[in-house]
């Protein structure tokens, strides 16, 4: 198995753990808490993360872990806890699907690079898969919800274009750990000024909140910034794809949601685009440490 292909694999694991959150979340997550929802999403996964790799960040990585822990935890995990609450499991994780799209803009406005055809198109491809199954929906769409989605998209979509231009310095369960940890430290007291005192969990919450620390933030996190350092960002961002599959398809065998032909016809092109985004030996070369890229600044040293 080429070694591409294993990149490839174990950052799909990040995906499909983040589509059945949106299931967890809706399900056995109290609705009117997404503050602390958040805050023990976050802490806890840094912790278990930096206990697993205890180092701390050095040089730039100080205020670079703060960046991205806004980012990639505090408003992103606070939009995403709102959204799942607000909206069905397929709709919520389908919203996230333009990522790809949104990150290969970014990674070319921030970066100069021009994004690879077959990246384009895999993204062009399953934004067109999207809107089939958001379009062909028949039940009613909150926007609250949907904006709240949408900014997820936007908020983490910039956050690992940045995670990925940010490769040198620290390995990527360090980096990892640190973002959870700045982003959960900043909802800590938000959450305790503006929700109050957290209620004590019941069974069902406190599996639920396993289950989201452990694989759909600890692991998936630690998962996806490892892909983000050998990979390509418009490749990572299509296999990102794979969060709405996952999403809708648990939320129409679990939660009872329709699926139509139209909305099949829609997770055909979601996953061509997956495929379509497939890094090509040229774009494999250019993501080696040290290969000169686009996605890529060219000053920074090669890892050994």
């Amino acid at each position: 198995m080429e070694a591409s292909f294993r990149w490839v694999l174990l950052t799909a694991v990040a995906p499909v753990a983040w589509g059945a959150n949106y299931y967890v979340t809706r399900e056995f997550l109290p609705a009117d808490r997404p503050l602390w929802g958040a805050a023990l999403r976050a802490l806890p996964a840094g912790l278990l993360l930096l206990a697993l790799r205890p180092r701390r960040p050095r040089g730039p990585w100080w205020w670079r872990s703060a960046l991205l822990g806004l980012l990639n935890t505090a408003g992103f995990f606070v939009l995403l806890y709102i959204a799942s609450q607000s909206l069905a499991t397929s709709v919520a994780s389908t919203v996230m699907a333009a990522s790809p799209l949104a990150m290969l803009l970014l990674a070319w406005a921030l970066n100069a690079g021009r994004p690879a055809r077959s990246h384009l198109l895999g993204a062009l491809t399953g934004l067109a898969g999207v809107g089939l199954m958001l379009l062909t929906r028949t039940g009613p769409v909150g926007l609250p919800g949907l904006a709240a989605s949408a900014a997820a998209m936007l908020v983490s979509s910039l956050g690992y274009v940045l995670a990925a231009r940010w490769r040198d310095g620290a390995d990527a369960l360090t980096a990892t750990a640190w973002q959870l940890l700045a982003g959960g430290l900043v909802l800590l007291p938000l959450a305790a000024v503006f929700e109050g005192a957290p209620a004590a969990p019941t069974g069902p919450e406190l599996l639920a909140f396993g289950y989201v620390t452990v694989v759909a933030t600890a692991l998936a996190f630690a998962a996806w910034f490892t892909g983000l350092r050998h990979l390509p960002p418009g490749t990572v961002g299509l296999v990102g794809l794979l969060n709405p599959l996952t999403g809708v398809l648990l939320g129409t065998a679990l939660a009872g949601e329709s699926l139509g032909l139209l909305q099949l016809a829609g997770l055909l092109l979601v996953l061509a685009g997956v495929t379509l985004g497939r890094p090509s030996r040229r774009a494999r070369a250019a993501a080696e440490p040290g290969a000169p890229s686009g996605w890529r600044p060219q000053s920074l040293p090669r890892r050994r």
